[in-house]
């Protein structure tokens, strides 16, 4: 169990929509919640880091890229229970948007594969419908 399940608050999130032309940046995870499942990348925010410094960090562990201007897209609160019914992960996630600039990612800490995806077939990749709303404001922020 990580420090993160059953916690007494929540967690801040941060995620970030990296678009190539008419792709999207996804990432598989490698660690709880979701192993094994697509995603966006991003992660926790750390005490005394700001929000658009984590999306950096985050960005740049998960897939070895930095990215340019950061646009601010949208919140997504997700709470997951056990079968009990006891909250067991509890995330405030603040999604942002960045256009590609140059480099190829590259899987590196909490995820196992990295991915451009056409953004006219995300169906295989079975992403949350919350990424399918971040990607779609993002997508009109960065076009």
């Amino acid at each position: 169990m990580s420090d993160r399940e059953y916690p007494s608050r929540p967690f801040v999130g941060i995620g970030v929509v990296v678009i190539k032309d008419d792709h999207v940046l996804l990432c598989r995870r490698g660690k709880p919640p979701g192993v094994g499942s697509w995603t966006l990348p991003g992660g926790a925010q750390d005490l005394g880091e700001t929000c658009e410094a984590a999306a950096r960090r985050e960005l740049a562990e998960e897939t070895g890229l930095t990215v340019g201007d950061l646009h601010f897209c949208a919140h997504v609160d997700t709470i997951r229970r056990d079968d009990n019914g006891r909250i067991r992960f509890h995330y405030t996630i603040l999604d942002f948007a960045a256009r590609w600039v140059e480099g190829e990612p590259i899987a590196g800490s909490d995820v196992s594969e990295v991915q451009w995806a056409s953004m006219d077939a995300l169906e295989p990749y079975d992403l949350w419908r919350e990424a399918h709303r971040i990607i779609a404001i993002a997508r009109g922020l960065i076009d």
